[in-house]
């Protein structure tokens, strides 16, 4: 460089304090449900028992946190606003980080951009002390008057940064945001009481819940925010698997949504949105839901803060874990143990519906088949709805498949109707529905969409038990992919073999495949392959596999089940109903949709004005 060229350079400088402060909040501070988040998370490492949240305006104009913690001294105040300075890393070591906050980022970047009166005082001292920021500069703490605890008032918030306030969205969405993440805290800390308030309306009130065992306590808290319907069909999970536990409630598949937004996943006490363990949720209920369907689930993973890295972006959302393959089988398998030991349930959502039909104007909860999903068989009519097959009949592999109806069994009149939930058969409707009787009202099933979980279930058994045949392909396929992805399939072509396909490295950016699954006559190899490579770098699972054979099998259930439209002897019509009660995952079809519906006796009384 010429001393014309250097003397021309913009010259090396330090940035002003005020402004490395409002860069540094930048990561922070997006939002006033980032800023409550942040304030929160102090409360509840404070040790606070009840914590109240009040906004204006979304939150731009002001916000207010307070609670009943252990509160600050007046020599604790001003530090608590320096960058980097921080009670929650008593050892300096960020491998044991046992607090939800450890950065000492929080308050001196919301003190960056806005104006915060923080008011505190320990249990026990005679009188408060508050301290005014502005822009980032600190008054002098001053004494008052205020109860025990901690009150943190943020007004005007990117008053210092104006260009930041044209990101911000409607008042409604801010609020809808801060309102999601109290929730999200409060679901992981039912102990505590919490309280929002918007412009004096408030949003929640949830109080304590201390005077109830843990699972009651959470399953209420829960119920409070996610709503009655979750709490009565919700399963509980409880696992332990060497170090890791995992508690919490997953929704039966049967109570679904569209979007994954009521789906909530914690790590000691963290609300995290991780890929691995979305990813291992989606691979838990693959085999129950349509890929546009979501189910609802709480669930909170414990583990040793060492196994842990929650340093890995301000925000504190995302986590690192170091023994990720642990992680997923523990959430896939105890999500997959407590389907399994609903047996035939189905949730309450479905006589919901139903009532709501017999009243008029209501729609199911449950979604209409789509041109992804499996038909149930039926058409309005009542006639038996031919689906079209993913393979022509002369290419579906050779199978023996179970008999067309039951196994016929003795009636279920030889027994009281207690013993059987699902009761007895009592007549079938447009050749279609299976009408029985129960202890404690009425039960009505759809035939074929039952018959056909059942076949399915044989089938995944009889998979299992002989394992995913394989056929070899007479030119080997080869699949160009990027290094990432050819390596995150290599790594798993053991998993990949199990399902039949053999892969294996042709050089550094190539894939080669010998073998395929028997099942998957017609198939797009090349797009398999790179949907596979996609899904095991973002998810770490072979989903994609799994549901193109899960949707072969399911055609083939399909078409060896009882038709809609076939009318059924009494005994058939029991022997299904009992094969029903022992069969896990019953009460729903492969993709979520109830095979039966119940109506209590005093539903039915309510019909007709008798209740």
């Amino acid at each position: 460089m010429t001393e014309d060229a250097a003397a021309e350079a913009p010259a090396i400088r330090r940035l002003p304090e005020t402004l490395v402060n409002q860069i540094a909040a930048g990561e922070v501070v997006e939002r006033p449900a980032s800023v409550v988040k942040e304030l929160v998370e102090n409360a509840l490492d404070a040790g606070a028992g009840r914590i109240a949240v009040s906004l204006r305006a979304g939150g731009a104009a002001a916000m207010t946190v307070s609670d009943d913690g252990c509160g600050m001294s007046r020599r604790a105040l001003p530090l608590a606003v320096l960058r980097h300075a921080t009670s929650k890393l008593p050892h300096d070591d960020l491998g044991r980080i046992r607090f939800l906050g450890f950065r000492g980022e929080a308050l001196p970047s919301i003190a960056a951009v806005a104006r915060v009166t923080l008011t505190s005082r320990p249990p026990g001292a005679a009188e408060a002390w508050s301290l005014a920021i502005e822009g980032g500069l600190a008054a002098e703490p001053k004494p008052t008057a205020g109860p025990p605890g901690t009150r943190i008032e943020v007004r005007d918030l990117f008053y210092a940064v104006p260009a930041r306030l044209k990101f911000l969205k409607s008042e409604r969405s801010e609020r809808m945001a801060v309102e999601d993440a109290v929730s999200r805290l409060a679901m992981a800390n039912p102990a505590v009481g919490f309280r929002l308030q918007a412009d004096g309306r408030t949003l929640l009130d949830l109080p304590a819940k201390q005077d109830l065992d843990p699972a009651a306590a959470r399953l209420a808290r829960l119920g409070a925010i996610m709503g009655r319907e979750f709490a009565e069909n919700a399963l509980a999970i409880d696992a332990l698997r060497q170090g890791l536990g995992l508690k919490g409630f997953a929704g039966l598949p049967t109570l679904n949504r569209a979007t994954a937004r009521q789906q909530f996943l914690f790590v000691n006490g963290r609300p995290v949105r991780d890929k691995l363990l979305v990813g291992a949720l989606r691979g838990a209920y693959q085999d129950f839901l349509a890929r546009d369907r979501h189910p609802l689930v709480a669930l909170f993973l414990t583990l040793p803060p060492e196994e842990l890295d929650v340093n890995v972006h301000p925000a504190k959302t995302e986590v690192r874990f170091r023994d990720q393959a642990l992680v997923r089988g523990l959430l896939v398998s105890a999500i997959r143990h407590a389907l399994a030991g609903a047996g035939h349930r189905a949730s309450t959502s479905a006589s919901t519906a139903a009532l709501g039909a017999f009243r008029g104007g209501a729609q199911t909860g449950w979604p209409r088949p789509t041109g992804g999903t499996l038909p149930r068989g039926l058409a309005e009519s009542g006639e038996a709805y031919q689906a079209p097959l993913h393979a022509r009949p002369s290419e579906l592999p050779d199978l023996e498949l179970p008999p067309a109806a039951p196994q016929v069994r003795p009636a279920a009149e030889a027994a009281p109707l207690a013993a059987y939930p699902l009761g007895a058969a009592r007549a079938q409707l447009f050749a279609t529905y299976i009408v029985a009787e129960a202890a404690g009202g009425l039960v009505i099933v759809d035939q074929h969409a039952a018959h056909e979980r059942l076949v399915y279930e044989r089938m995944k058994e009889a998979l299992a038990a002989s394992g995913v045949a394989r056929q070899a392909l007479l030119i080997p396929e080869v699949v160009e992919l990027p290094a990432a992805q050819l390596q995150a399939l290599a790594a798993r072509a053991g998993q990949l073999a199990e399902l039949g396909l053999l892969v294996e490295t042709f050089g550094e950016t190539a894939l080669l495949v010998r073998e395929t699954p028997a099942l998957l006559q017609t198939l797009d190899l090349q797009g398999l392959i790179r949907d596979l490579a996609e899904e095991l770098t973002e998810w770490g699972m072979a989903v994609t596999l799994k549901e193109r054979l899960a949707e072969v099998c399911g055609t083939l259930a399909c078409h060896g089940s009882v038709r809609a439209g076939r009318r059924l002897k009494p005994e058939e019509m029991n022997a299904l109903l009992r094969e029903m009660e022992a069969t896990p995952h019953s009460g729903q079809c492969n993709h979520g949709r109830p095979t039966y519906v119940s109506l209590s006796r005093a539903d039915i009384e309510k019909l007709f004005g008798r209740r």
